[in-house]
């Protein structure tokens, strides 16, 4: 029996792993609305669903990162109560499992819920997170969730966020992120938050290599010794179409740190002119530990499966593409080693293998 074709449709039965996406950029419109209601917040551009939902991407499709990160300012304002957090983290779970994805990361910056205490709204966001997959497993779509916890570049509560990642890891949250502006903002800017990461053995992920180039990602390697790099895409700026690579992208080849690279939203905010301009065909053809990601599912107006979806379209990828992606994701998650293995032997291969038959 021939493989299935690749489309969206099929990708959306295929088990996806998703290493990048923010909780406070992937609310459903409707709930954006009625959370807004609930609090009498004004400052909405419509009160239609569908025209919200345009309204975000359009307002996002700018080609600047600083106007792409404007949109925030409605969905964080309507989740500033710990209850409409559970009910976002909630439908998170519940929207990533039904497009088919087994296991994700969600990330939120907690500071940015000014409202309340940082325990607070972690606590939310775990037992929304909870609650959503314990739904989805009912439902025949189980799904893992873990949480990343931002603390932003710009601010001086890193060594607060990187606590509450200690405290709470035992409880769901699997790493650290940075997020926020990289220019001017360098990654070992606060080193006793690094410390606190390293001297607890936690994971650590950076926003680098998005807006900002090669030094980005250098800092977030020597500097902050991440993990992996949120977007990373700007290491091919050390990839000549012929030649070789440049000593950092080889570094960071070899030792295959992870790229969580979101396409479609590096189009948005003007780093590259399009998906078929996009290097993410070209690094994953030479090896780097390319993953593919939503970022932004609500501004962007993308799923798991549609990104795949357009990325395999517009660079000729095939299911060995997708599955490679797919397991680089699962190498790279900060889950347990029994997790990723359990989800790689039960659920990866053979969802990709009943694809193919």
């Amino acid at each position: 029996m021939p493989a299935a074709p690749l489309t969206r449709e099929t990708l959306a039965r295929a088990p996806k792993v998703l290493l990048h996406d923010h909780l406070d950029g992937g609310l459903r419109p409707q709930t954006v609305l009625e959370l807004a209601d609930e609090v009498g917040y004004r400052g909405l551009p419509t009160s239609d669903p569908d025209g919200l939902g345009r309204w975000f991407r359009e307002a996002a499709d700018s080609g600047s990162l600083e106007r792409y990160l404007m949109t925030f300012a409605h969905s964080v304002a309507v989740m500033q109560r710990p209850e409409a957090v559970q009910r976002v983290a909630r439908e998170a779970a519940l929207d990533l499992a039904a497009d088919g994805v087994v296991y994700a990361e969600v990330r939120m910056a907690p500071e940015l819920l000014t409202s309340m205490p940082l325990d607070t709204a972690i606590e939310a966001m775990l037992d929304g997170f909870a609650a959503g997959s314990a739904e989805a497993a009912a439902a025949g779509r189980p799904i893992v969730v873990g949480t990343l916890l931002c603390a932003m570049r710009q601010a001086d509560r890193w060594v607060e966020v990187a606590e509450a990642v200690v405290r709470h890891r035992d409880a769901g949250v699997v790493g650290f992120d940075l997020a926020g502006p990289e220019d001017g903002f360098p990654p070992d800017r606060i080193p006793e938050a690094i410390a606190v990461l390293d001297r607890t053995g936690a994971h650590r992920t950076v926003h680098a290599g998005e807006a900002a180039g090669i030094a980005s990602i250098r800092a977030a390697l020597d500097g902050a010794r991440a993990e992996r790099f949120g977007h990373g895409v700007r290491i091919a700026d050390e990839v000549p179409p012929e030649g070789p690579l440049g000593d950092l992208a080889r570094r960071v080849r070899d030792e295959q740190v992870t790229l969580e690279v979101a396409p479609s939203s590096n189009v948005q905010t003007g780093a590259y002119p399009s998906l078929a301009a996009h290097p993410v065909g070209r690094l994953h053809r030479l090896g780097f530990a390319v993953t593919v990601n939503t970022d932004n599912r609500l501004m962007s107006g993308v799923s798991a499966s549609s990104e795949l979806a357009a990325v395999a379209a517009a660079h000729g990828w095939g299911w060995n593409d997708v599955q490679t992606v797919t397991e680089r994701a699962l190498a790279g998650a900060f889950a347990e080693d029994a997790v990723r293995a359990r989800l790689l032997a039960d659920v990866v291969r053979p969802g990709f293998a009943a694809l193919r038959d």
